[in-house]
């Protein structure tokens, strides 16, 4: 994705810009629009001329109103449109004969109807835009408002009356009355602030990640919150994310789309259990995107996002005049897996010189009644705990405070270095117009209740953490791999059909240098007995059929086979029973296998997400994966830390650290695995739909790892 900054500063900031259906008659959207940007503009003391055009009329409040694109005295740098759909082309047209860099088309009529007109005249906008290289925003879109310039497009009643300030949160939707009045109006509302605001309808052209990568760019903004149905582009969405935290600017997300409807059927375990909401998560996550669950959470954990100043650790210290506060914050931290820190020496010998002996010295810290005969404790208290070396983040916890303790607050606040979240459950006395809002809009991060207060500071914290591994990444990963290692695979998946038999399989991913059991085919008893013999000692018995992908259900497995005559009994069998399953399976022969040595069985998988391309999955093995639902996605390609993460998150990790007696497994050799694996599912994107590894044994820890089984179906 290219500096975009430059190109859409115009889009938001146009020097002049016309209104085609222009009106005075505020019952229509041509009439409520023109007259919201004329009053945004003025109350914001803007610069730029708006001219309207409709052929019908010679003046539009006082302005006047001009027949055509072709007819205005000068060439807008944006126009918007609202016009029937059917006329939104030839309002196009004339804008790009007047060399117009940028449209934003409000009206409706397009794809989001569903009917197959309106998807036609969707692809003509979309041919336009390849055709002109005039850049549109909508169709079927609400515009945008910019705070930062004192400009808006768009005739929503969240940007009349009061002007808000120019804040430094963006918003980004595509929905017009969620992402400006569920997000944008709820949070100016609750005191922060915004620089954008885009509500960018059925992207036809530019899209919510366009916008947002502008937003990242720009300077005015520090904190970006996207309210998404879809990601039209997972790699451009990774390169977003990526500008983002080179600048340490958070994105937090609202994606829907949670429900199972994204699930599909397929043909490896790994497709039948990665669900498309699963795969959004893990990238999510790998990208370091905080990921919410409501609109009012993205304004929510901006609060103390917004101030850039971000925790070193999870350890809290709260002060309050509320004991009950201090037993419903501690039991809420514990559940999210914060820690309260524990008091330096230094700051237990100070405290036991200013507080008075009714108070205990705990955290959270109680100052009783103590309070009520000195107005000053508090804010001394939290100045006290601010210079602790042990904690990262202060709670101040307001009940009923005084105007004089909440200007201490703000001083303090500005002063510290630590984030500070504070939770205010009720009022201020002296004055009841001062609330939540008002300590927001002074700086003050502040929350109404206890689980979205921690819940923000828990956010910002991992954040933190995503950061720190950001900045410490190594250098791209040097893929110690044949340089034909992709002629090599390809040669053997174009050998194949459109599902390859686990020996291809095993071919393929022995070319990326993943470790496969050592085997031979056998088309009768006797090759059997050869080749078992060539490798010694048990092994295993598996049909070979392509038409066969899950051969234990087909009867097509022996396991722990010795001897001539065993060998020659379990390869009968073996072509008996998939015969029985499958009769008119074209069957291959039967694969003779070394048994691998005991270790724990893991599942590494491989699926294509409409969104971010190939998947990587790690699970236990065997079929746990689909009883349990234990398992990690990522997004190729992968880093080891990234593997090690997946690895990490697993609720069953502990039995790779050896439980009863069991030996330690190597986990860095699985880790490697599931990054050349990553590496596979990056130059095969295109082609491979699906890779089932399962299982992979863990051997004891510096003795790696060993694919028993495996299976890639293709595009």
């Amino acid at each position: 994705m290219t500096d975009v900054t430059p190109v859409l500063k115009s889009f938001f900031a146009p020097k002049s810009v016309a209104i085609v259906g222009a009106s005075e008659d505020l019952s229509k959207f041509g009439g409520r629009l023109f007259k919201t940007m004329i009053d945004f503009g003025a109350a914001r003391g803007s610069a730029f001329e708006i001219h309207p055009v409709n052929p019908g009329r010679k003046t539009v409040f006082g302005r006047t109103s001009y027949a055509s694109i072709a007819d205005l005295p000068q060439v807008p740098e944006h126009v918007g449109i609202v016009l029937a759909a059917d006329r939104v082309l030839p309002a196009l047209e004339a804008c790009a004969t007047r060399g117009v860099q940028f449209a934003t088309v409000m009206s409706g009529g397009f794809a989001e109807t569903g009917i197959a007109e309106g998807h036609r005249l969707q692809d003509e906008l979309k041919a336009f835009v390849r055709r002109t290289g005039m850049r549109i925003m909508g169709p079927n879109c609400n515009g945008f408002a910019n705070f930062v310039d004192g400009f808006v497009m768009t005739n929503t009643s969240a940007v009349r009356g009061k002007r808000n300030v120019a804040g430094n949160v963006a918003v980004i939707g595509q929905s017009g009355g969620l992402a400006q009045v569920n997000v944008m109006w709820r949070a100016m509302d609750a005191g922060v602030d915004i620089s954008y605001q885009v509500s960018c309808g059925n992207e036809a052209d530019i899209d919510a990640i366009e916008f947002a990568q502008f937003t990242v760019e720009d300077d005015a903004t520090d904190v970006v919150l996207i309210a998404a149905e879809s990601l039209r582009s997972g790699e451009r969405f990774r390169v977003l994310a990526q500008a983002a935290a080179e600048r340490s600017k958070p994105l937090i997300i609202l994606k829907f789309g949670r429900t199972a409807a994204g699930r599909k059927a397929a043909a490896s375990h790994t497709g039948a259990i990665t669900g498309a909401d699963d795969v959004a998560d893990a990238a999510f996550k790998q990208f370091g995107v905080i990921r919410v669950d409501d609109c009012n959470e993205l304004y929510e954990f901006a609060k103390l996002l917004r101030k850039r100043r971000l925790p070193r650790g999870k350890r809290l210290a709260a002060l309050t005049g509320s004991g009950g506060h201090c037993v419903l914050v501690a039991d809420t931290a514990a559940s999210l897996g914060l820690q309260w820190a524990e008091f330096e020496p230094a700051t237990a010998a100070r405290f036991e010189k200013m507080l008075p002996s009714l108070v205990s010295l705990a955290n959270p810290l109680d100052l009783t009644s103590a309070m009520t005969g000195s107005p000053q404790l508090f804010s001394d208290s939290l100045k006290v705990i601010a210079e602790d070396a042990n904690v990262d983040v202060l709670m101040p916890i307001l009940v009923a405070p005084t105007l004089s303790g909440i200007d201490e607050l703000v001083k303090v606040n500005e002063s510290v270095d630590k984030p500070v979240a504070v939770l205010w459950t009720g009022y201020c006395p002296e004055d009841n117009a001062i609330t939540v809002a008002t300590l927001n809009q002074r700086g003050v991060p502040t929350y109404r209740d206890a689980r979205m207060c921690l819940r923000a500071v828990h956010a910002a914290a991992d954040y933190a953490e995503f950061l720190q591994r950001f900045v410490q990444r190594p250098p791209a990963v040097n893929r110690d791999l044949p340089p034909d290692v992709t002629v090599t695979a390809r040669k053997v998946l174009a050998s194949a059909g459109s599902v390859v038999t686990e020996r291809l399989s095993k071919q393929v991913l022995a070319a990326y240098g993943l470790p496969v059991t050592r085997e031979m085919l056998a088309r009768t008893p006797d090759e059997a007995v050869t080749a078992a013999l060539a490798i010694g000692g048990r092994v295993a018995l598996k049909i070979e059929s392509a038409a066969i992908a899950h051969k234990t259900e087909a009867g097509g497995v022996c396991l722990n086979i010795e001897g001539e005559a065993a060998v020659r009994v379990a390869y009968g069998a073996i072509l008996k029973a998939a015969a029985a399953h499958a009769p008119t399976a074209k069957l291959d022969g039967v694969l003779v296998q070394e048994m691998a040595p005991p270790g724990i069985e893991m599942m590494l998988g491989v699926t294509r997400d409409i969104t971010f391309g190939a998947v990587v999955s790690v699970a236990l093995g065997g079929v746990h994966v689909e009883v349990l639902k234990d398992i990690a996605h990522g997004i190729a390609p992968l880093t080891h830390d990234d593997a090690r993460r997946m690895v990490d998150s697993l609720a069953g990790r502990k039995l790779l650290d050896g439980v009863r007696g069991a030996p330690a497994c190597d986990v860095d050799a699985l880790c490697d695995a599931i990054v050349r694996l990553a590496w596979l599912a990056q130059d095969f994107s295109a082609d491979i739909a699906e890779l089932d590894i399962n299982p992979i044994i863990v051997l004891p820890r510096g003795q790696g790892v060993q694919i028993v089984d495996a299976l890639i179906v293709t595009t």
